[in-house]
C-alpha cells in the first residue's frame, strides 16, 4: 500500500510579494491654472476672439434671400456662402477636410501643437470658462480657498452664479451650433415661440451639455485621456519641430531666489525654483522635466517665466519656443529657422497647395447645374400615335446658382430622334428656381421599326438658356419585340 506525502502549504510571510492593482485612468486633484500675462497669451486670446466671432457671428449672416453658412440637411444642400452644393458634390467636402488636415500636420511638423493651443475648441472653451470662473470666484489663491472652505451662504451663490453662466453660454453654444443645419432665425421663432423640433431641442441640449461637461469639468482631462491627437502627435514632432522647452543646461541647478550674491565657486542656474510654470499650465505639468504628450503647446508656462526673469534681472528665454537641435546645438534664431524648410515640410506643403489648386480649379469650371436620368420603369417602351416608338425618361435638373435658370433638352445616337416635354412633340425647356432641385418627365420618340430591336445608346444635352454651358448624360433606348 502506497503512501501519499502531503505538502504543507507556505505560510505567507511579510517579504511576501502583495498583488498589485493597476488603474487605466488615474485621478488627479483639480487643477486652479493661475492668470498669467505675456505675448503668447494675448495671442490665445486674440485667437479666442477671432475663432467666437466667427462661430456665433456667422450664421447670422444673410446671403442673398438666405443664410450665408448653412448645412441643410432637409433639403440636402450645403450653402457656402456663393457655393451651392448638393450630396453629390460630397468630394469637394471632402476636400476640404483633407486640407484641414494637412494644414494640421503641417502647422504640427513647423510648430507643435499651434492648434491645441490656440484654437482647439476644448481649449478655447475651456479659456473661456475660466475666465467666468474668476470673474465670479476669484483668483486662483481665492478659488482654491474657496473649494475648500465648508458649505455656506456665501459659497452656495457664488457656485449657482458662475454655473448659471456656465450653462447659458452652453446652451447658447449649443443654439449657435444647431444653426449651422437649422436656418437660425426660424430656430430662434420656434424658440421663442416654444415651438422648437423635438430632434433640434435635442441637438441644442447635447451640444450645450458636452459644452459644459468638457470645458466646466473634465478640461485637461479631455486632452489626456479622450484626444488622440496627443498620442499621434509624435509621427509628425522631430528635433526640427518648435516646442516650448525648458533650457535645461541654462536653468540647472535650481536654487531659491536671486544668485547675484552667491559665491562663483558654487554657480547655479538660472531658474529659481518658484514652481509658476507648473500653476500657470492648464494641464498641470511641469515643462522642466522635459516634452510631455499632455503638453499643448500655450506658451503659458514662457510668459510667466519670462515674468521672473525679468523681476530678477536675468535674460528672457528659460522656457521658449525653440526646437530640440537649437537647443543642443545652441544655434542662434536665424540658424534654427534655416531648418524649417526640412524634406517633411515641403512634402506636406506641395500637397497642400497641390490639393487647394485642385479644388479652386474645379470650383471654378463646376457646371452651375447638375442632371441625373432615371429610366422610368413602368414605361419600358411603347407605341404611340402616328407610328412613334417612345421610351420614358425621368430627369433631375439641380440649379446650382442663385438665379432662375430655364433649361432645353435634346438628345442624340438616334437618327430622327426627338426629345418631347409633357407630350409636346417640339423641344421643350423647364424653369428651375434658385438653388432648386426638379424632376421632369422626357419622351423620347424614333419612328416605329427605324431602329433594330436591342438597347440603344443615347446622350441627353441639356443645356442653360441663359448660360452656353452644357451638360451630357448618358442613357439607353430601348426597342422591344
Amino acid at each position: 500500500m502506497s503512501s501519499t506525502s502531503v505538502k504543507e502549504p507556505t505560510p505567507n510571510t511579510s517579504a511576501e510579494k502583495k498583488s498589485e492593482v493597476i488603474s487605466l485612468y488615474k485621478s488627479e486633484e483639480k487643477i486652479y491654472p493661475r492668470s498669467v500675462f505675456g505675448y503668447f497669451a494675448k495671442w490665445r486670446w486674440v485667437m479666442i476672439w477671432i475663432t467666437q466671432l466667427f462661430f456665433y457671428g456667422v450664421p447670422w449672416l444673410q446671403w442673398g434671400q438666405r443664410q450665408a453658412l448653412l448645412f441643410d440637411l432637409d433639403a440636402k444642400r450645403f450653402y457656402i456662402f456663393k457655393l451651392v452644393l448638393y450630396p453629390q458634390d460630397l468630394i469637394y467636402l471632402t476636400g476640404i477636410l483633407i486640407i484641414s488636415a494637412l494644414s494640421l500636420f503641417l502647422f504640427t511638423a513647423i510648430a507643435g501643437r499651434l492648434w491645441c493651443g490656440y484654437t482647439c475648441p476644448q481649449t478655447v472653451y475651456t479659456e473661456i470658462f475660466l475666465w467666468i470662473e474668476k470673474q465670479v470666484e476669484g483668483d486662483r489663491a481665492k478659488r482654491m480657498k474657496l473649494d475648500a472652505s465648508g458649505m455656506s451662504k456665501h459659497k452656495l451663490s457664488k457656485k449657482a452664479l458662475k454655473h448659471f453662466i456656465w450653462i447659458a453660454f452652453a446652451l447658447w453654444t449649443g443654439f449657435t451650433f444647431v444653426g449651422y443645419f437649422t436656418p437660425i432665425r426660424d430656430l430662434m421663432t420656434h424658440f421663442v415661440q416654444l415651438d422648437v423640433s423635438t430632434w433640434n431641442l435635442f441637438w441644442v441640449m447635447f451640444y450645450g451639455f458636452a459644452t459644459y461637461g468638457n470645458a466646466g469639468f473634465m478640461r485637461e482631462q479631455v486632452c489626456k485621456y479622450m484626444c488622440p491627437y496627443a498620442r499621434f502627435q509624435s509621427a509628425m514632432f522631430d528635433h526640427d519641430t518648435l516646442i516650448v522647452t525648458y533650457d535645461e543646461n541654462r536653468g540647472e541647478p535650481r536654487s531659491k531666489g536671486s544668485k547675484k550674491h552667491q559665491a562663483k565657486l558654487n554657480p547655479t542656474g538660472d531658474c529659481v525654483d518658484c514652481g509658476l510654470c507648473v500653476q500657470v499650465c492648464p494641464t498641470g505639468i511641469d515643462i522642466r522635466d522635459g516634452l510631455q504628450y499632455e503638453c499643448i503647446g500655450c506658451g503659458a508656462c514662457a510668459d510667466i517665466c519670462n515674468t521672473v526673469m525679468d523681476k530678477v534681472g536675468y535674460e528672457r528665454g528659460l522656457v521658449k519656443y525653440t526646437t530640440q537641435n537649437a537647443n543642443k546645438y545652441r544655434w542662434t534664431r536665424k540658424q534654427m529657422l534655416q531648418h524649417v524648410l526640412r524634406p517633411r515640410v515641403l512634402i506636406y506643403s506641395t500637397l497642400l497647395v497641390g490639393l487647394v489648386v485642385a479644388l479652386l480649379t474645379s470650383l471654378w469650371f463646376r457646371a452651375p447645374f447638375k442632371v441625373d436620368v432615371v429610366r422610368d420603369r413602368t414605361v419600358m417602351a411603347r407605341l404611340v400615335e402616328n407610328g412613334m416608338l417612345e421610351n420614358v425618361y425621368r430627369l433631375q435638373i439641380m440649379n446650382a446658382t442663385e438665379l432662375t435658370h430655364r433649361y432645353q433638352f435634346q438628345v442624340s445616337g438616334l437618327e430622327n430622334a426627338k426629345v418631347g416635354f409633357k407630350g409636346q412633340a417640339q423641344t421643350p425647356y423647364i424653369e428651375v428656381l434658385p438653388a432648386e432641385a426638379r424632376w421632369v418627365v422626357v419622351d423620347v420618340e424614333v419612328p416605329d421599326g427605324s431602329v433594330p430591336v436591342g438597347k440603344h445608346k443615347i446622350e441627353f444635352h441639356i443645356q442653360s438658356l441663359d448660360s452656353p454651358k452644357i451638360v451630357s448624360e448618358d442613357s439607353v433606348f430601348l426597342v422591344l419585340r
